[in-house]
């Protein structure tokens, strides 16, 4: 199951030559994965506040293949690599169309109030398989 996000590329998101700040993917990217986990019916807050636990990010490698430019419409496409007892790894990429702009594997850990590793949720496991 591919996760699709739409992006519009304002002109706070870009430098003087109107090309899009390299961290700005990551923003687009962290967007993407917040509405998914939302579309699945996984209420963050109440993850945190109920069961003490919450999803941070432990790992991101990304490659920056085009640029995106002011005004342009983008994709973000999220699918999901693999899920362990605490590890989700997800594949997210961000398109103009049918280019490739943007790639990443970002590994997400699920944590406890103290900051320790913890076990996703099993309702939750079952969602992402």
């Amino acid at each position: 199951m591919t996760h699709r996000f739409p992006v519009r590329v304002y002109y706070e998101d870009t430098d003087m030559a109107g090309v899009v700040y390299h961290a700005n993917y990551l923003r687009y990217i962290e967007r993407a994965r917040s509405d998914w986990v939302r579309e699945l019916g996984i209420d963050q807050n109440a993850m945190r506040e109920e069961d003490g636990l919450v999803f941070a990010v432990r790992r991101v490698e990304a490659d920056y293949l085009l640029p995106a430019k002011f005004d342009d419409t983008l994709e973000v496409r999220t699918t999901i690599r693999s899920v362990t007892g605490a590890r989700l790894i997800m594949g997210q990429e961000v398109r103009r169309g049918e280019e490739r702009l943007f790639l990443a594997e970002v590994t997400l850990v699920c944590i406890n109030d103290t900051g320790h590793p913890a076990r996703l949720p099993a309702n939750i496991r079952l969602l992402l398989h």
